[in-house]
């Protein structure tokens, strides 16, 4: 990827047909047309640097010996997405806190496994590979240079960040993500949709209503409502035991929502087996706070920032000195080459 970017194509799959970009049907796929309002890409940083750091070989370092692969292959991804969706606003959401204190409340287990240290008085330290962890720095210092918004706030994860820009936005808004939790966010009536990457930051495939249907039998907001059923090992989410994927999507089907579904618990002649009916009221604790934890949030106090893509690097001097400090020469000039007015 880190090598060879403005000449391999960025290919996105669609319900179930795979598209290339540098095509003219590519460069259409599933871009709805906006002249009055303006198109808003939100990346999912960290969830793409880490992408980017598992998907371009660590051999790839900086002069002095440091690996700058995730940085590298960021800049990249960034390069490619502007370059074949051409947003108008584009936001770098940040992870302020991984694990917000609220979230853990609620359900202590939540992300519990991937904590290195609890601390008192900020954000838990996240288990982070020895080679990740150094650069991100350079991730966030490059992405200033360049102009390109990058907005966390204290208490919320980048997902609330995103939920909070997403309600907000009056135009089409594409989330970039490895995050399935966002697919919650899809709307075809308001033009949101969230483009997952499936190998590598190569291939995305574009999430619409649709395809949660084909996939999961839900829409946007039912997802939320199949993931807390189903439970997240990887979110340390328990779930309702017994409830896995399928069973989920059959409730929801059946009863609509949650509160449906637990309706139907209260509800003598519903048709739930003896089984569902015990464990989903046994899980009642569990089902009362993990909507507020698996929800993103959409009310997140953003402080004042400008949206907009930059049409060149901010500040081309640091850009450069950046470039030479830590060997990104490649990355920055394809990244630059792509913003244009």
């Amino acid at each position: 990827m880190h090598g060879s970017s403005r000449t391999r194509p960025l290919t996105v799959r669609r319900g179930g047909v795979v598209l290339t970009a540098g095509t003219s049907a590519g460069v259409r796929c599933g871009i709805i047309d906006s002249v009055t309002t303006r198109r808003l890409m939100l990346l999912d940083t960290a969830s793409l640097y880490y992408r980017a750091y598992f998907g371009v070989p660590d051999s790839v370092k900086a002069p002095d010996g440091t690996p700058v692969n995730a940085v590298r292959g960021l800049l990249d991804f960034i390069g490619r997405l502007v370059q074949d969706h051409r947003p108008d606003d584009l936001v770098a959401c940040m992870d302020a806190d991984w694990r917000p204190h609220w979230r853990v409340e609620l359900i202590p287990s939540y992300k519990a496994h991937r904590v290195a240290e609890e601390t008192e008085t900020g954000p838990d330290v996240e288990e982070t590979p020895d080679t990740l962890a150094p650069q991100v720095p350079i991730i966030e210092a490059a992405l200033d240079a360049f102009g390109i918004a990058r907005v966390g706030v204290a208490g919320y994860e980048a997902d609330d960040v995103i939920g909070t820009l997403t309600a907000r936005a009056s135009g089409p808004v594409d989330i970039v993500t490895g995050d399935r939790d966002l697919y919650q966010l899809v709307d075809d009536a308001r033009q949101r949709r969230v483009l997952y990457p499936l190998k590598g930051v190569g291939t995305l495939q574009v999430t619409d209503e649709a395809w949660l249907r084909e996939k999961y039998g839900v829409d946007g907001p039912g997802y939320a409502d199949l993931a807390l059923l189903r439970g997240d090992p990887s979110d340390g989410l328990p779930g309702v035991p017994g409830i896995g994927e399928k069973t989920a999507a059959k409730l929801l089907d059946a009863y609509g929502t949650l509160a449906g579904i637990i309706a139907a618990v209260d509800d003598p002649k519903s048709k739930l087996t003896p089984t569902q009916r015990k464990r989903l009221d046994e899980s009642r604790p569990y089902l009362a706070v993990a909507p507020k934890v698996v929800q993103v949030a959409s009310d997140v106090p953003l402080p004042a920032f400008d949206p907009a893509l930059p049409t060149a690097p901010a500040q081309p001097e640091l850009v450069d000195a950046l470039a030479h400090r830590w060997g990104l020469g490649g990355a920055v000039a394809r990244l630059s080459s792509v913003l244009r007015p």
